[in-house]
């Protein structure tokens, strides 16, 4: 048994492996009601089918206005979870366990979805945007301003999370995954780039950190002790001043023992710069979380199947989130099995005669 085709267990839910589909945007509710469709059903289900041990959905607003697009999913209603349980239905008859990502896109959301011939940055009201909130009145760079959030403002996106996070199980989904990266509502708060804050949500990392804990505490509170919770960190900004692997590793210690089962180690997304990619470059930065006692997964143009395999072989994240290859290859996990000679779980027997 390889490591990578090793169950590992949260809070007594089993997961196959430890391929993971790392969340991804999508874009794709045409309709701009934050309902996901028979897009998020396909993209999903293929997923699952192909291997995966644990499917993630895209960033899935809390509140309307925490959308980084007209376009995308939520799950600020009832309506939208029930749609949600379609997608949970199928992705669990394949044997996968399924999560969602929660999130505010805060300072960095009413913008164009990224497709191409489209514009860049804010969409205006009379296109269909909306005014946005931030951390601090600091726009990221080419979007619009937003404002500075009051402690009601705070306390109605806690409120938000949680309730969000209570449709989610409702709906059946297995975990759920509050999203503190790539400049989004719960990062900016976390870096003193986007942070000018005097009152308790600022200054100091604890005070920075304020929200993102007070979120995690509603929503565990919110869904009981049975469900896993994950947080997605930015665990560096790639940028001087910015929030750092030596606090992303603070934060991260702090989470856990408030009893989050899993840090899902990202980078960048709060101010434009030049990152240094290339095959794995994020792995280090979770490297030097789960060295903490810190259950961890790590991405970031992980390709081949022996190279996910040394990278928890040698102690550096627990699981494997896959992205752009998983869009390239959805089977991914079986040809992973096949190529290190392991049995690959569950086979969709209509796609036997496709085996490698």
């Amino acid at each position: 048994m390889t490591q990578l085709f090793a169950p590992i267990t949260f809070r007594g839910l089993e997961v196959a492996n430890r391929i993971w589909l790392a969340p991804m945007c999508q874009y794709s509710c045409e309709a701009e009601d934050g309902m996901p469709g028979t897009w998020h059903l396909v993209h999903l289900g293929a997923r699952a089918q192909g291997g995966f041990g644990l499917i993630l959905t895209e960033a899935s607003a809390v509140v309307p206005e925490g959308r980084i697009s007209p376009q995308d999913a939520g799950i600020w209603n009832d309506d939208q979870a029930a749609a949600w349980s379609e997608v949970v239905d199928f992705v669990h008859s394949q044997g996968s366990a399924i999560g969602v990502q929660l999130a505010h896109a805060g300072r960095k959301a009413s913008t164009y979805r990224p497709f191409d011939g489209n514009p860049r940055g804010s969409v205006p009201e009379a296109e269909g945007g909306w005014p946005t909130l931030g951390a601090s009145a600091i726009a990221y760079p080419g979007y619009a301003e937003p404002s500075e959030m009051t402690s009601e403002d705070i306390a109605e996106v806690v409120e938000a999370f949680a309730a969000a996070a209570v449709r989610a199980v409702d709906a059946g989904f297995d975990l759920v995954e509050l999203h503190a990266a790539h400049g989004y509502l719960l990062h900016s708060f976390l870096s003193p780039l986007s942070n000018e804050r005097s009152d308790e949500y600022g200054g100091d990392l604890a005070g920075r950190s304020r929200l993102l804990v007070e979120t995690y505490q509603a929503v565990r509170a919110a869904v009981g002790e049975q469900v896993p919770v994950f947080v997605r960190l930015s665990a560096s900004e790639w940028q001087e001043g910015g929030f750092d692997i030596a606090e992303a590793v603070e934060v991260s210690r702090d989470l856990h023992a408030r009893g989050v089962d899993l840090v899902d180690v990202s980078s960048g997304g709060n101010v434009p710069v030049k990152v240094p990619v290339g095959p794995g470059y994020q792995v280090p930065l979770s490297a030097a979380i789960h060295a903490e006692g810190v259950p961890t997964g790590t991405v970031g143009l992980i390709t081949d199947p022996e190279q996910a395999e040394t990278i928890l072989g040698t102690d550096q994240a627990d699981a494997i989130f896959l992205a752009r290859v998983a869009l390239r290859e959805p089977s991914w996990p079986q040809r992973a099995a096949h190529d290190l000679g392991v049995e690959p779980g569950p086979y969709p027997t209509q796609y036997t005669r496709g085996a490698w």
